[in-house]
């Protein structure tokens, strides 16, 4: 079996450490690991592992192929994802052996769960989710597809996220209500410390404590 993480950059070398441990116990003739590109590198090997482009992973002989994308960027992602699944690739979720999951909850395919994540109980989680290290999420919430969340998200109770929202850095999102529930728009960005205390519009970006949308200034003329 052929498992792929596409993209080499700085998430995926975090990453492929954590599908070493995973498949610890299995014989390296029964699953083979590899970093997958969409261009051709000089390079043939990143730490320790082949690099493959996108063409090589689909010829190669191995009967199954699994895969999982560890890149931010959620329209990357998800054109990636997309691509893949096309091809008959088949998408599997990458765990730390320390993240925390407890009960209840409806997680799709393709989620990354880095070290110190939690997920408590009662949440759905779409597909390709990313959650970086000691990010957590509580009960009740609902996070669509290609969402991210950079190291030390923390997204308290009865909050819904809608796609391909990207969560930055230290960011808190304060809970919800059952009647009215915290809701992050399609797209949208959350700064790095953002302190969320009221819903944001989709494809919004807002930072600050309390977070605000961005208002860029325009440079005045001289």
């Amino acid at each position: 079996m052929l498992y792929g993480i596409v993209g080499a950059g700085g998430f995926g070398r975090e990453v492929m450490p954590l599908v070493e441990m995973m498949f610890m116990s299995r014989s390296p003739k029964e699953v083979e690991l590899v970093f997958v590109t969409e261009q051709k590198f000089n390079e043939t090997h990143v730490n320790n592992h082949l690099l493959m482009t996108m063409d090589e992973y689909f010829l190669h002989p191995a009967k199954e192929k699994y895969f999982n994308i560890a890149i931010s960027n959620s329209d990357v992602r998800k054109r990636i994802a997309t691509f893949m699944l096309s091809e008959g690739a088949i998408p599997f979720q990458i765990n730390a052996l320390n993240r925390v999951e407890l009960a209840n909850n409806q997680i799709g395919e393709g989620a990354i769960f880095c070290p110190f994540t939690t997920v408590t109980s009662n949440i759905k989680i779409g597909k390709f989710f990313h959650a970086n290290i000691y990010s957590y999420v509580t009960h009740d919430c609902v996070i669509g597809d290609y969402v991210t969340f950079a190291p030390l998200v923390q997204c308290n109770g009865t909050i819904v996220i809608e796609d391909e929202v990207y969560v930055g850095a230290g960011a808190v999102i304060k809970q919800g209500t059952k009647d009215r529930p915290m809701r992050i728009g399609k797209g949208a960005i959350i700064g790095m410390g953002a302190v969320v205390t009221k819903s944001v519009s989709a494809f919004e970006t807002v930072v600050g404590n309390p977070a605000r949308p961005l208002i860029r200034k325009k440079a005045s003329s001289v």
